[in-house]
């Protein structure tokens, strides 16, 4: 998630204009890119455990996550845990950098339009972060969306029962098998729809958090950016606790439309993958068959505890990557 520097004092300043050129892009592209390959390695192992008990993978279904996380060596070596994550790192890259790219893209654009409501309408313009956040993780998931598919359904198979021998297999097979194109979107509507408040939540909550720290406790939240003294940046462990709090709010909010854009996902995969083709089916199925606590909302747990370190690693990382890209 993208950060607002402020100026020293006590009042948010907005910052000189910025020559958008190519070479700006193109820091801006690796800072995002970086951040995101850095958070998700973090928690790889976690993504993997989440993968196994949202689809109920009968090898580990009556398990617990921390139960999972013990078994899943015990069956498949150390290096089952990161099953998946060099799909992940290929999908991972782009999207982030695009995630933060289309965030300081549309936020300027709504933020414009709100500042008129305001004005006008007096309609706060805090709301620019949300409809900029859910703007910018719809705008990632569209374009990095066939290779989530490709991770998570490697992410699922079980040493010994292998379906797919890797990346490029998994794309000729789904290709061939799956109705062409057509095979890589399957989910993409409970993902848009769940991205929009996650995406939005959390950059709404984090930026929000910041602009009301970096305002009102300059002194004691901020600390002189590396690459401009007179900028002021959130100091690293209170970019934790919002990055924390953000992830936090947006996964309650979005979790339920994100275990079914799993199952949607793993298609074939699944045993019962014909009462899940469509979100609505796809809920009604899950809630029906699980219930709440072990169906829309398993694994949740599990995602309480990878977001913290999650959104800690990549704030921190891509407000490190600004500072040594001059982007701030």
């Amino acid at each position: 998630m993208t950060t607002e520097a402020v100026s020293s004092g006590t009042r948010a300043q907005i910052p000189a204009p910025v020559q958008k050129d190519y070479y700006y892009w193109l820091r801006s592209f690796t800072a995002g890119g970086v951040a995101g390959c850095c958070a998700k390695s973090t928690i790889a192992p976690l993504d993997r455990v989440k993968i196994l008990l949202q689809a109920q993978n009968p090898h580990y279904k009556h398990l617990g996550v921390f139960a999972t996380l013990k078994a899943v060596p015990k069956k498949e070596g150390f290096l089952g845990l990161y099953k998946g994550n060099g799909a992940m790192m290929i999908r991972i890259f782009p999207y982030g950098a695009i995630q933060f790219m289309a965030f300081d893209h549309y936020k300027k654009l709504f933020l414009m339009y709100f500042q008129f409501l305001n004005a006008h309408l007096r309609i706060s313009g805090h709301i620019h972060r949300l409809m900029a956040g859910s703007m910018a993780g719809m705008t990632a998931v569209i374009c990095t969306y066939p290779l989530d598919v490709i991770r998570a359904r490697l992410a699922f198979q079980v040493t010994g029962e292998h379906r797919y021998t890797g990346i490029r297999n998994a794309f000729q097979t789904i290709y061939l098998k799956e109705g062409g194109i057509s095979g890589f979107y399957h989910g993409l509507t409970p993902t848009m729809i769940g991205m929009a408040p996650y995406a939005g939540f959390s950059f709404f909550t984090f930026g929000t958090l910041k602009t009301l720290g970096l305002t009102h406790f300059p002194e004691l939240l901020g600390k002189p950016s590396l690459d401009n003294p007179d900028v002021l940046v959130l100091k690293t462990r209170v970019n934790l606790m919002c990055g924390g709090v953000a992830g936090a709010i947006a996964q309650t909010i979005s979790y339920p439309l994100d275990v079914a854009r799993r199952r949607m996902q793993l298609g074939t995969s699944l045993p019962d993958s014909d009462k899940c083709c469509s979100l609505t089916k796809t809920l009604k199925h899950v809630y029906t068959q699980y219930g709440v606590k072990k169906g829309l909302y398993r694994g949740l747990s599990l995602n309480y505890i990878r977001c913290i370190p999650s959104q800690a690693v990549a704030f921190t990382t891509y407000e490190f990557m600004k500072q040594v890209f001059h982007l701030n």
